[in-house]
């Protein structure tokens, strides 16, 4: 038998009877057929044929990608927007509460081991013990989903097929090692597993034995899991001795314009009004810092400079609510004091509130980038030069009320540029049109 008929039957062997899907009842098995099955199982054939060529033990391939079906919720948890998405107050108020900050305590006091890992990668522990309370609380909330499984279903549906396949062949190699059976390779749906929940690639190449065991257990071992969040954090570029970012006063008549822009030292920062909420001062290291004023609830809400290690923590989740949710609970963890600034009521802002803006900014002349709902750095920045030149608090936060300001300014437009010609008399008054379908540009 030649090589290609070897690794087509090879492939075929992973096509099982409807037995071999995961049984009924387990937390990922979608109920009923799934119309998507001949389509996933040409997909599962040419990747297993793929990775045997390239080397992966047909035994090992093909024993991992028996029985799997797509499992829908993940490509739908992947490709769907959020109707509502809440504000960045409302997520820091849930997650940065006095009682969790004391539970934080408490946990961090019972990982004998945080004082050693803290010394070995500089990454505080009241740090770590925050991200360990967001990513799984505590390690109480893991995920049960069949990590393989979960991949096998993004690589599926193709908007991230590289980087899931990439991640597939990651489990393979942790099974291959030893690291973990396929029963533990349980996750999220997204495939990030354990206390701190690292994806495959990011455990082999940056967990660690944190307790003295010789293994790497991020899923059982909270010492494992947060020595190997804190070897994460110092590859991704942690600063030893430095801080993330701390609260601060602006001055009246301040120019929020400057918000996510230049990046000054914190002397720098004061020369021009801008001082430390608690009235401390900054520390040795971080004095000589350049560092970024963020608004992250706009004028009406608290003002941060954020330094290099704030970017850290975004590098492990990229959201600017969920870095300052584990900053601020970090720093309730060490003893410090809630924020001077209270963060404002807002309501949730639904898909039509984000993505109207953003059509209404185009049609006003101000490109925010892609007209997806996702209101990113491109979308502030035209926000701001709106707001700017009409007299506005530049300060780049959307609101249901600018939402709605927005688009009824770009709606006023729409009949004097639309009128058409007749045959009584000339177009209407000239106006500006909304761009042609597809001209937003990416972000």
């Amino acid at each position: 038998m030649d090589r290609r008929a070897f690794l087509f039957l090879t492939a075929a062997s992973i096509l099982q009877p409807d037995g071999a899907v995961p049984p009924a009842g387990s937390p990922d098995t979608p109920g009923g057929a799934d119309p998507q099955t001949a389509a996933f199982q040409a997909w599962a054939r040419d990747f297993t044929i793929r990775a045997i060529a390239a080397g992966w033990p047909a035994e090992l391939v093909t024993e991992q990608m028996a029985g799997l079906t797509v499992n829908p919720k993940v490509v739908e948890l992947d490709t769907r927007q959020p109707e509502f998405v809440k504000s960045t107050g409302d997520y820091v108020r849930q997650a940065v509460t006095e009682e969790r900050a004391a539970t934080g305590r408490r946990k961090r006091a019972q990982v004998s081991q945080l004082p050693d890992i803290e010394a070995r990668y500089g990454v505080p522990s009241e740090i770590l013990t925050a991200i360990w309370a967001q990513e799984s609380a505590f390690g109480a909330i893991q995920g049960d989903l069949d990590v393989i499984r979960s991949l096998a279903s993004l690589a599926f549906d193709g908007r991230r097929r590289d980087w899931a396949e990439t991640q597939i062949l990651a489990a393979f190699r942790m099974i291959q090692e030893g690291d973990a059976t396929r029963g533990q390779l349980r996750g999220s749906w997204a495939g990030a597993m354990g206390q701190t929940q690292l994806i495959p690639e990011a455990f082999l190449t940056t967990a660690v034995d944190g307790d003295g065991d010789g293994r790497r257990d991020i899923w059982d071992s909270p010492a494992d899991a947060l020595a190997s969040a804190a070897n994460l954090m110092a590859k991704d570029g942690w600063r030893r001795g430095e801080t993330w970012a701390r609260e601060v006063i602006l001055p009246a008549g301040f120019d929020y314009g400057v918000a996510e822009g230049p990046r000054h030292t914190p002397g720098e920062w004061a020369a021009l009004g801008v001082r430390r909420a608690d009235g401390l001062p900054f520390g040795e290291l971080d004095q000589d810092t350049p560092c970024q004023l963020i608004l992250p609830a706009g004028a009406a809400g608290p003002a941060f400079l954020i330094f290099p290690n704030h970017m850290v923590i975004r590098r492990y989740n990229n959201s600017t609510a969920y870095a300052l949710s584990v900053g601020l609970l970090a720093d309730r963890i060490a003893g410090m004091g809630p924020l001077t600034a209270a963060w404002p009521v807002e309501p949730p802002m639904s898909m039509d509130d984000r993505a109207g803006a953003q059509k209404a900014l185009l049609a006003l002349g101000y490109d925010p980038g892609v007209v997806d709902g996702v209101i990113g750095v491109n979308t502030r920045v035209a926000l701001r030069a709106w707001q700017k030149a009409r007299g506005l608090p530049a300060d780049g936060h959307l609101t249901q009320g600018l939402s709605q300001q927005l688009r009824a300014e770009a709606a006023a437009l729409l009949p004097a540029a639309s009128t058409p010609a007749t045959a009584d008399g000339p177009p209407g008054p000239a106006g500006v049109a909304p761009p042609p379908a597809g001209a937003a540009t990416p972000h």
